[in-house]
């Protein structure tokens, strides 16, 4: 393939849901010029993909956007708990569980919280927080064919509007197109898991009367489980417009199009215990359930994230958040290895380090769901009640990758949520002062690798010998002293340990990469601090 080239772009992103928004909105802030193409005419119309929980909340919130998700969301903002019950008429009523933090105790490990804002709701906010970064998104239009070299990748974009067809070249290309992704398919790369799982037709519908029914039980979704009419009810606005996820058995024979209307009416009334309600249905839309994930996270140039390199049961959320996360994981990198301060070894470690988290989260939703009795999913719950999300939310972790004294037999996800400052670990949480301003260590981490340490004379050697370390490697740092004196650079809240609840010494360091994950740490002052902090930089970043 040797075509003229009409543009030229570092990154190519193809898909532009959730996934690839977000990677726009990422690599915008990192100052990344690139191209995002999308084939639909425009950001998704189904509200779906709600579930936004704590870490993808915190990567907004560095990334600025968080008040804007917030107000989009603002009509949910009451909405806790799953309930599950035979009708919402009945007596028997069970909560899976009221809150999704009980007490607020999850405040103490992080400056932001789970949020319920629709995929039709979200997406408008990251596209024009993209745009205003300067992201280059064109809908309507597809990707037809692309081929890679040792320098980049040429790609064959048609607009599905006109016709018209133009050459992309870029250095890079990022493929969030879907479950079914032809870039993946293209590239080889197969996938290992259980595959599918169960099938399932949203059924967007008005319904005046349900309010009144539902009354002051503001669920997130209830579980409706009469053996003649089940299915998921999901409120939109808690008031008209509703959602209700009725099981499909394709693979008994059942055709999408016996999904009719009049169906789709009469389930739905069964199903609530509301043989008289008024239902007006505005759409229909068939999703599969399966538990995938790709052999690879990419092949030489190319890279892919969400669902296109794995596949979740919906339960928890756990795809589009773990996807969301992917971007994040891969930006950071693609910047870093484009500003030229990382090697593209660097790029090797997306991989290596999403792919197992994306296996062990996969296999935690499909367990949720068996525990939930998720309708259409027809397995008896193996292991009983499955243990709270944050671990997986929070907890997830790199044993091996980007970082340097990483355990590398530590537990991907572990059993139940620690915040330790471990090397491979998400950073911990801490309300820190800067001039009077309350700001969390994650506001830290963004634009630079970050060098954590108390105050002092240890301190002081920890700077200077980390900030000869960066200039003399090219690699953009920022360091900062918390302590409580007017040399510091940060003040902690009184009472709070830095140093223990980063899991060092009070004359030890922390190196923090971009996306808040903990890169290494020396549990006291070392011999020679530019060197240490040298040997971390280079092991960390491929150089």
């Amino acid at each position: 393939m040797n075509p003229k080239v009409d543009d030229r772009v570092p990154v190519l992103i193809v898909g532009g849901s959730l996934v690839g928004l977000s990677a726009s909105l990422f690599l915008g802030r990192l100052g990344v010029r690139h191209l995002l193409v999308e084939k639909h005419a425009d950001t998704s119309h189904h509200p779906r993909g709600r579930g936004n929980n704590i870490r993808t909340m915190e990567l907004y919130r560095v990334a600025g956007i968080e008040p804007a998700i917030r107000e989009a969301a603002s009509v949910l903002a009451p909405n806790h708990g799953i309930l599950q019950a035979p009708s919402l008429t009945g007596a028997e009523q069970e909560w899976l569980f009221r809150e999704i933090d009980p007490g607020g105790r999850l405040a103490r490990f992080s400056p932001s919280s789970w949020c319920l804002c629709s995929q039709n709701d979200l997406e408008p906010v990251l596209l024009r927080s993209a745009r205003e970064l300067g992201g280059g998104i064109r809908f309507s239009t597809e990707l037809v064919t692309f081929e890679q070299d040792a320098e980049g990748v040429t790609s064959l974009l048609r607009s599905r509007e006109t016709g018209e067809e133009r050459w992309v070249r870029s250095q890079y290309l990022v493929a969030a197109d879907g479950p079914r992704s032809p870039v993946r398919e293209r590239l080889g790369i197969g996938q290992s898991g259980k595959g599918e799982l169960f099938h399932n037709v949203s059924i967007t519908f008005r319904a005046k009367r349900l309010a009144d029914v539902v009354g002051d039980r503001h669920f997130i979704a209830c579980y409706l489980t009469n053996p003649e009419a089940d299915g998921a009810l999901l409120p939109v606005d808690n008031q008209e417009e509703w959602v209700f996820h009725a099981p499909w058995h394709p693979e008994q024979g059942e055709p999408l199009d016996s999904f009719t209307d009049e169906r789709c009416e009469r389930h739905i009334r069964t199903a609530v215990g509301m043989p008289n309600l008024d239902v007006e249905v505005t759409g229909k839309a068939p999703w599969h359930a399966a538990e995938r994930v790709a052999e690879r996270y990419g092949a030489g140039r190319v890279f892919l994230a969400g669902d296109s390199a794995h596949e979740m049961s919906p339960t928890g959320a756990f795809g589009s958040n773990t996807g969301i996360q992917d971007a994040h994981n891969l930006a950071w990198k693609l910047a870093a290895v484009l500003c030229g301060w990382a090697g593209p070894g660097l790029l090797e470690t997306y991989g290596r380090e999403r792919r197992p988290v994306a296996q062990v989260t996969g296999e935690r939703a499909s367990a949720r769901s068996a525990e939930h009795s998720h309708p259409g999913y027809l397995v008896v719950p193996g292991a009983g009640r499955q243990a709270g999300v944050l671990a997986v939310a929070l907890g997830y972790r790199y044993p091996e990758g980007a970082v340097a004294g990483a355990d590398p037999a530590g537990a991907v996800v572990p059993e139940t949520f620690e915040s330790a400052g471990e090397p491979g670990s998400r950073a911990p949480h801490q309300w820190l002062l800067r001039a009077g301003v309350k700001l969390s260590t994650l506001d830290l981490y963004e634009q630079a690798m970050v060098l954590l340490t108390g105050p002092g004379p240890d301190g002081d050697a920890w700077h200077t010998g980390a900030r000869r370390a960066a200039d003399r490697l090219a690699v953009p740092l920022d360091a900062y002293r918390i302590g409580d004196g007017a040399e510091d650079d940060l003040a902690p809240e009184p009472g709070a340990d830095f140093a223990a609840l980063h899991g060092i010494g009070p004359d030890g360091a922390v190196l923090v990469r971009p996306d808040g994950f903990v890169a290494w740490r020396s549990a006291g002052v070392a011999e020679d601090p530019e060197g240490a902090v040298a040997e971390a930089l280079r092991a960390v970043l491929s150089l």
